[in-house]
């Protein structure tokens, strides 16, 4: 086995003019408040004789006029118009009048409910004596419903897909349901009967409806990805993607969506599943669906949806792939199993995650690799932009929205310190976490030092820490004996593609509870009342619970959508049967691609300069070799 470093195939011209931008109305949905939920008023505590006696408020304490008055001290019941002053004879109702309507919508409370439950009317004489009216007391219902999170059982004869043997993106234990957005329904995208607009029912959503929603999406995210729509304005006329039938599985987010149609500009037709249960923004999915798109793919699938996805992607009559776009190796994987005389007519495989590549260099090294395969995970612009900065920025929106903590003083150990770990530690250090690194490399694990963290073991830490972050790409790196010596409340999650970073199996016991707290987040209870919160059943965090900065994407799909390009346009010949590097002139012109973002201005080299540096004024301007 080899890696080598690919010499691009098509010349990379430069763009000129201004890019096109598309922008779109952001939208934000609405939470209605949960079935279930409502205050009761509490009860009065004083007789009624005192309550006649307590002092009245005056009326210019009442702001607006008309309003409600704040309840009595110690009566909450009762409102301060309701009370009577010391010796004041009640008048006769027919000579009183109204002074406000508690029932009225101005005069509610502001939580929603009636103001004091079954507060009295107080009713003013012409004399200002103030009486209470006979009062109607309403009961309030409390809405008996309980949410349940139950698995959509699978219909008796529907065939069962195999699995994956690393079950990089499958294993479940809980609801898929349950991560779905509770205003659908819960019939399965695989039951509907849907169409778009052009009448076409090629593809799996679920609910096609919301594609208006996801194209705003789309749109936002195309003004944060400069490069993808230059190569968009740039396809217009030379369509270098003409011909390729290209089958993707990767996260189905906005900035995914972008890579598609831009693919789509440049010529290539395109079937998408998701590389993840989790991470798919179903209005995005239905927006793809409704543009054309065969997408099969919604948020919250079961392990035996997510393979069935996988399946209709590729087994289609009278379609063929030529092109495969992967991230994480499950498509590769299904094709190799399924569909092996496929690769016949594969030309290449462009592939992005660590797990991904790993399983690339197994297939290398087995010699079972039977077509070129292009390495993007280990392009400089990948490894250092979308694993460094993107999740020194994610891991902390994914722990804010799952678990609402505050970093500052929290004891943080975050297992690998490649740049995913990096990223993380820098990011959770700056929170005012005090972080811990453990790793097996000594070079990283010298970078670890040097950078300020203290590099330990995990056993030496695992009681005291509150929360556990793994991003190694490797297996069972948190075992079933971290989790139980750790603390309670202790948070674990991964930062990693793969799920099994944490042994989750391993939590699928009698004696465990599991208890849903909210979307993604479980907690785990063990017999004596220890409990852990467990992120996204171990998948990816960031993409699972929350999002990823669009520009960062947009360095990572323009990589990919150029390394598509150089195997699909290069002579038969350039590429053997092996693992590539993406070339570093194809490096540095994504990275120039985005530089006009920052009103940024590279300095040229004098000819002399280039002479004393034996470069070429253009580049490439560093060796292979080179560590950035």
């Amino acid at each position: 086995m080899s890696v080598q470093v690919a010499a691009p195939a098509v010349e990379l011209k430069e763009l000129s003019g201004p890019m096109d931008k598309a922008a779109g109305p952001s939208c934000e949905p609405v939470t209605a408040r949960p079935p279930g939920h409502s205050v009761a008023a509490a009860p009065c505590s004083l007789p009624a004789a005192e309550r006649e006696a307590a002092p009245a408020s005056s009326s210019s304490s009442c702001g607006g006029g008309g309003g409600e008055r704040p309840p009595l001290s110690g009566c909450p019941g009762l409102s301060a118009a309701a009370a009577v002053p010391p010796g004041a004879a009640k008048v006769p109702q027919a000579s009183a009048m109204k002074r406000s309507d508690p029932h009225h919508p101005q005069h509610r409370h502001r939580d929603g409910g009636d103001s004091g439950g079954a507060a009295a009317e107080a009713l003013i004489s012409p004399d200002g004596t103030v009486t209470e009216a006979p009062r109607t007391v309403k009961k309030i219902q409390f809405a008996d419903q309980k949410q349940e999170f139950n698995k959509r059982p699978t219909k008796i004869g529907r065939r069962s897909l195999s699995r994956s043997i690393s079950q990089s993106s499958t294993d479940s234990y809980s609801s898929a349901a349950s991560y779905t957005d509770s205003s659908d329904d819960e019939t399965s995208p695989r039951d509907k009967q849907q169409k778009n607009s052009k009448g076409s029912s090629d593809f799996c959503v679920k609910n096609i409806k919301q594609a208006e929603f996801g194209r705003r999406e789309i749109e936002i995210a195309e003004q944060e990805m400069p490069a993808l729509m230059a190569l968009r304005k740039r396809a217009q006329g030379e369509k270098p993607l003409a011909g390729a039938k290209i089958v993707g599985c990767t996260h189905i987010t906005a900035q995914t969506a972008v890579l598609m149609e831009t693919l789509g500009a440049l010529g290539a037709q395109c079937r998408w599943a998701a590389c993840n249960i989790y991470s798919t923004l179903n209005e995005v999915a239905a927006a793809l669906a409704e543009s054309g798109f065969p997408v099969f793919a919604w948020k919250g699938e079961s392990e035996d949806d997510f393979w069935w996805c996988i399946d209709r992607c590729v087994n289609v009559e009278g379609w063929q792939p030529n092109m495969i776009l992967d991230d994480g190796g499950d498509l590769t994987h299904w094709i190799y199993k399924k569909y092996p005389n496929m690769f016949k007519k594969i030309k290449g495989i462009v592939e992005e995650s660590v797990t991904g590549v790993h399983r690339l260099y197994q297939l290398s090294k087995a010699g079972k690799l039977c077509v070129p395969a292009m390495n993007v995970n280990d392009s400089v612009t990948k490894q250092k932009f979308d694993n460094l900065y993107c999740c020194r920025e994610s891991i902390l929106d994914g722990l804010k929205r799952t678990t609402d903590m505050m970093f500052g003083g929290k004891q943080v150990v975050v297992c690998g310190y490649g740049e995913v770990g990096k990223g993380c530690c820098a990011a959770l250090k700056a929170m005012g976490s005090i972080v811990y690194v453990t790793e097996i490399d000594p070079i990283c694990a010298l970078q670890a030092c040097m950078d300020g963290f203290r590099l330990v073991k995990l056993n030496e830490v695992i009681r005291q820490v509150d929360i556990v972050i793994t991003c190694t790409g490797n297996k069972n790196v948190v075992t079933r004996e971290h989790l139980d010596r750790m603390k309670n409340s202790c948070i674990v999650c991964n930062m990693g593609h793969s799920n099994t970073e944490i042994d989750v199996a391993s939590l699928r016991t009698p004696e465990l509870t599991w208890e849903r707290v909210r979307s993604q987040v479980d907690h785990v209870i063990w017999p004596d009342g220890k409990r852990i919160v467990l992120l996204a059943e171990g998948r990816l965090l960031n993409l699972s619970c929350s999002t990823v900065p669009t520009f960062v994407l947009s360095i990572t799909a323009t990589t990919q959508a150029l390394a598509l390009i150089e195997l699909y346009n290069a002579p038969e010949g350039r590429y053997k049967q092996d693992v590539y590097l993406l070339p570093k002139k194809m490096d540095e012109y994504v990275a120039s691609l985005h530089l006009p973002t920052f009103d940024a201005h590279l300095t040229e080299l004098t000819d002399e300069q280039a002479k004393y540096l034996g470069l070429n004024k253009n580049g490439p301007f560093k060796p292979n070799y080179y560590r950035y």
